[in-house]
């Protein structure tokens, strides 16, 4: 592997095309591409200043970087990332990737970030200002992570997520077969229009929770007070630690609680409208 050290570069793109390279406290100044069409690349202690690094590569290693504001759209249309213990501060970032694994990653300006890729390993990471974040993507793993953004994980596939702390609203819209454990999700109008989302031992906030949800399952969850006018239209098979301030419509299947705050049941429920709302310990 050829080796660069203590250098800095600019302008397009300086190492187009390079392969089994190792740069460390390398600087990549303004500039277009610095990294296009390259494989097996090391990059350690180094910093990313330029736009659009890391494009069409097959097989890299980030660890101990930064990637400024101004290294926006960053790593599009590449495959084969481990990123660890890395801070980037630029939006629209991994776009259209296959094959990447984050940990110890800090992506405070995530707006617009990880869109249309597949096979995403998360450990430890935090976002922020991550509005439409995961959209459209699938094969996804993530544990032990913070996020704040709203729309986050649109029309994904194939999810799997622990220990999560997630204050966004109308998250996992159009989602197909996630399950979230041990985690918080905070915000309104959560879950609409999913298929096979399960949340197991979830703490729940905000207005208008998973309507029209098909094939819902929730197992040991609490609902916060906040959580009115749940399960309108949905098919589900809820168990909730606590009460439910209210329910509306809910189309087919159980809920048990501990009691009902509301229970609206009216001519607009859909078929079959036989939606069982028991009671523990009875």
């Amino acid at each position: 592997m050829n080796n660069i050290r203590n250098a800095e570069f600019g302008g397009e793109r300086p190492l187009f095309a390079s392969h089994d390279l190792h740069l460390d406290n390398v600087t990549i100044h303004a500039g277009e591409s610095a990294l296009k069409e390259c494989s097996h690349i090391v990059a350690e202690n180094s910093r990313f200043e330029g736009k659009y690094p890391f494009w069409h590569v097959d097989g890299f290693t980030i660890k101990n970087c930064l990637f400024t504001a101004g290294a926006r759209a960053a790593l599009w249309y590449s495959r084969n990332l481990v990123m660890t213990d890395t801070k980037v501060d630029a939006p629209k970032m991994f776009r259209e990737m296959d094959e990447l694994s984050l940990e110890n990653v800090e992506i405070p300006d995530a707006q617009e970030t990880l869109w249309h890729c597949r096979n995403v390993r998360l450990k430890n990471v935090r976002v922020d200002h991550a509005d439409y974040l995961f959209l459209h993507s699938e094969n996804i793993r993530i544990e032990d992570y913070t996020q704040n953004g709203n729309y986050s994980f649109q029309y994904c596939k194939n999810v799997e997520i622990r220990r999560a702390v997630i204050n966004s609203k109308d998250a996992f819209w159009n989602t197909e077969n996630v399950t979230v454990y041990d985690s918080e999700i905070n915000g309104e109008y959560l879950g609409w229009h999913s298929r096979n989302l399960r949340l197991v031992n979830c703490r729940i906030s905000g207005t208008q929770p998973l309507c029209y949800a098909h094939d819902l399952v929730m197992e040991n969850c609490v609902m916060a007070d906040d959580c009115d006018l749940a399960f309108e239209f949905s098919s589900v098979r809820a168990t909730i630690q606590g009460p439910m301030r209210s329910v509306k419509n809910p189309r087919t299947g159980s809920v048990t609680a501990e009691s009902y705050g509301e229970i609206i049941l009216d001519e607009h429920i859909k078929a079959p409208g036989d939606c069982k709302l028991l009671l523990w310990n009875r």
